[in-house]
């Protein structure tokens, strides 16, 4: 796939390198219950014209409790929606309107994809940005990386940033508007850190990626223990620290150990996924049925009985806030062997973030961890289920 945005053609411009050069965090966080108002000062400081990028369903929020704010600091504002998706026909068209608008800040306002799109967008026009997260549904409002889709929803490339956003504003009052499914997508995408950065860098000796890897436990841990609870009680403290631990500490992992502690099995799925999904499910929801299978993968190839204990400690977590746990659960429960089969494909690419397992992995081998994520503990040959009539209700 060729990638205007990089000088290589590549699904990944993540590598080793950018270890030398770590993106490791915003320039100022600003975070409480509405903080808007006072944050709109910091935002005067880097720029006089923002263009506010937001998605269809953010812009009536950003002009009800955004713009206004701008206004009273006297700075003149333009807002654009990136369409359905951070794409590159999305970005022309918004590089267009900055253009014409004389923008001299970029503010993403919304979702994962609003701030991937603000991000990379100020970024090619040379220009800070500030993010100002919706909802609890992925750490976008902090890192330095961004994923860019089709328009019909599928997975191309990501894009390494070359710093992080000058300001993010985590105002809670603002993510406890968003859908609850928001932040239960982001606790299956933070928890992810643990179970891709300890299989990828939990034996290297980098001292910061110790830090990260160890960052990534207790971001698991405390995931684990108070999302249930959180999840009962918007706005509430353990709310917050849910919150906290989805949109910025899911950052610190990727920021400290780079790229490396960042994506491997469970973000690879989520990539081969989107290309048979499109937008029927998000990216939170997709990555953690991809933890499910990068589990799967250990248990089946190495006959890692700890990946086996985790595997079913998630199934009952996940059945308790309401992640996914099987293709069904994802919409894609009529799914065909061939479409099955480009999602793995896909997913093993040979610069994919899978490769990042420490073991080798067939097609055919992704395949049936993919249909077997709920198999019983002590199931042992799978591959059985893949059948060219389809997969059973069972695995489903």
């Amino acid at each position: 796939m060729h990638n205007n945005f990089t000088t290589q053609p590549s699904l990944s411009t993540q590598n080793s390198s950018s270890l030398l050069t770590l993106t490791v965090a915003p320039a100022k966080v600003i975070r409480g219950s509405e903080v808007l108002q006072a944050a709109a000062a910091e935002i005067a400081r880097l720029g006089s014209r923002p263009l506010i990028v937001a998605g269809e369903s953010t812009l009536a929020i950003s002009q009800q409790n955004l713009q206004p704010v701008l206004e009273r600091q006297q700075l003149k504002t333009v807002q654009a929606t990136y369409g359905a998706d951070c794409c590159e026909a999305s970005l022309k068209s918004l590089q267009k309107a900055a253009k014409e608008h004389t923008a001299d800040v970029i503010i993403g306002f919304g979702g994962g994809k609003a701030l991937d799109t603000a991000k990379l967008l100020a970024q090619q026009l040379e220009l800070p940005v500030v993010t100002i997260p919706t909802s609890g549904a992925t750490c976008a409002a902090w890192s330095a990386l961004s994923n860019v889709y089709s328009e019909e929803g599928a997975f191309l490339y990501d894009v390494g940033l070359s710093r992080c956003p000058d300001l993010l504003i985590l105002d809670y009052e603002l993510i406890k508007t968003a859908p609850q499914r928001t932040l239960v997508a982001g606790i299956g995408d933070a928890i992810a850190k643990w179970y891709e950065a300890s299989v990828s860098s939990g034996h290297l000796q980098d001292t910061l990626i110790i830090a990260a890897v160890q960052q990534a436990r207790v971001l698991r841990d405390i995931l684990l223990q108070k999302s249930t609870a959180a999840l009962k009680e918007p706005g509430s403290e353990v709310w917050r620290e849910v919150v906290d631990a989805s949109v910025l500490l899911a950052g610190v992992v990727g920021g400290l150990g780079g790229a490396q502690c960042r994506t491997v099995a469970a973000h690879a799925v989520h990539n081969g996924l989107t290309h048979i999904s499109g937008h029927g499910s998000i990216h939170g929801e997709k990555v953690a049925f991809g933890i499910l299978v990068q589990l799967r993968l250990e248990e089946m190839l190495q006959g890692n009985q700890l990946a086996a204990s985790s595997r079913q400690q998630l199934l009952k977590f996940y059945t308790e806030i309401g992640l996914p746990q099987k293709l069904s659960d994802l919409g894609l429960g009529n799914i065909t062997l061939g479409e099955l089969q480009t999602a793995a494909e896909i997913a093993l690419v040979p610069n994919s973030d899978i490769h990042r397992l420490p073991f080798k992995v067939a097609p055919e081998q992704l395949m049936a961890a993919m249909v077997s994520t709920t198999a019983p503990i002590d199931s042992r040959d799978i591959t059985n289920r893949v059948s060219p009539k389809g997969m059973s209700d069972e695995v489903l």
